[in-house]
C-alpha cells in the first residue's frame, strides 16, 4: 500500500523551511579539499531535510548550492544537460534569496559562486576548490542524491578518490517514492493524466524505476563502502532525534542542536495523485525491490520505511 497523500510520512514533517545557506559558516581563506562524508540516496527520500539539520552543525559544512553533481556529471552522461542547468540556476536562487530576506550578500560568497560555476568545472582540483570554504574544524559534506546511482565504475572512482569517506544512504518506501517521484515531474511540466488510462501510462515509465533501484544500487555501494549508514525515510518523522544520534554517530561529531527537527522541506502540494489502479500497478512492478530490502536489511527496516 502506498500512504495516500503522502499524509502517513510527509505530512508528520510539518512544513516547507529554507534558508539562506545550508551551512551559514564560510572561511574565503579555506583551502581545497576533499569532503570527509558523502550523502547519497533516493529521490524525495529525505536528503535535503538531512541537509537542512546538518547545515546547523557547527562540524558539518555543506555548499551553498547543497549538491555538488560531481561524480555523476563524470560517469552519467545522461545527467550532464540538467546538472549544467543546476549550476546556472543555483548561484541565482542563492542571490535572490538574500535579495527577498534583504540580508547583504557577503562578497567572499558571491566571489565564490562565480568561481565554481566558471571556467573548467568537473575535475579534480575543481571538486576540491567545491569545499575550500569549509572551516577547518568542520567535516566537508556532499549532498548528491543521485550518486546512488552510479556505475559500479563510478563508485569504484569514489572509493579511490574518497577512500576514507563516511556514507549516508537514504531509503524510501518504492512505491511512495515513485508517486512522489511522479507528482513532482507533473507539476514541474504542468501535466495533469486525465483518465486512469492515462495515469497507468505515466506509472509505467521506467525513469520512475531508475532511482529506486535498491536491488541494484545498495550491494554496489555497501560492497566499497561496507560500514554505510542506510536509514529508512519513515524514522524521519517517526523518531527524528534518533535520526540524527545515528548520524552524528556515523560522522564522529558532537550532538548538535536542531531546529525544525519534525518539519518538511520541499514537500509535494496536496492533489495530483494517482487513482488506486495506477497505485497497484506500482506495487505490482515494485514488490521485488520491497522483497529485496526485506531480505537484505529485515522487515524492521521495511517497517519504517513509510
Amino acid at each position: 500500500m502506498t500512504s495516500g497523500d503522502d499524509a502517513t510520512t510527509e505530512d508528520a514533517l510539518a512544513r516547507l523551511v529554507t534558508t539562506l545557506a545550508i551551512s551559514p559558516a564560510f572561511d574565503p581563506e579555506g583551502q581545497p579539499r576533499k569532503p570527509g562524508a558523502l550523502c547519497i540516496g533516493a529521490q524525495k527520500a529525505g536528503t535535503s531535510w538531512l541537509a537542512q539539520m546538518l547545515g546547523q552543525h557547527p562540524q558539518v559544512w555543506i555548499p551553498p548550492f547543497k549538491e555538488v553533481q560531481y561524480f555523476n556529471h563524470l560517469h552519467i552522461p545522461e545527467h550532464r544537460r540538467w546538472i549544467a542547468w543546476h549550476y546556472r540556476n543555483k548561484p541565482q536562487e542563492i542571490r535572490e534569496r538574500h535579495r527577498m530576506r534583504q540580508v547583504p550578500m557577503e562578497p567572499a560568497l558571491d566571489a565564490y559562486l562565480d568561481a565554481v560555476t566558471s571556467g573548467k568545472m568537473f575535475h579534480n582540483q575543481w571538486y576540491k576548490r567545491v569545499f575550500a570554504p569549509a572551516p577547518t574544524h568542520a567535516t566537508p559534506m556532499d549532498f548528491t542524491p543521485e550518486y546512488s546511482a552510479l556505475p559500479e565504475v563510478g563508485v569504484a572512482a569514489v572509493r579511490a578518490l574518497l577512500p576514507k569517506a563516511r556514507v549516508i544512504y537514504l531509503i524510501r518506501h518504492p512505491v511512495d517514492r515513485a508517486v512522489s517521484q511522479l507528482r513532482m515531474n507533473l507539476r514541474r511540466e504542468k501535466r495533469a493524466p486525465a483518465s486512469t488510462a492515462d495515469w497507468l501510462a505515466e506509472v509505467a515509465n521506467p525513469v520512475l524505476d531508475e532511482r529506486g533501484d535498491y536491488a541494484r544500487y545498495l550491494p554496489r555501494w555497501q560492497a566499497h563502502y561496507p560500514d554505510m549508514l542506510v536509514l529508512p525515510f519513515g524514522r524521519i518523522a517517526a523518531r527524528p532525534h534518533a535520526v540524527m544520534d545515528a548520524v552524528e554517530a556515523h560522522l564522529g561529531i558532537g550532538p548538535g542542536f536542531y531546529t525544525d527537527l519534525d518539519r518538511k522541506v520541499f514537500a509535494n502540494a496536496p492533489g495530483l495523485m494517482p487513482p488506486p489502479e495506477a497505485i497497484a500497478a506500482l506495487e505490482d512492478r515494485l514488490a521485488p525491490q520491497v522483497d529485496f530490502l526485506r531480505d537484505h536489511l529485515g522487515p524492521e527496516f521495511v517497517a519504517e520505511l513509510r
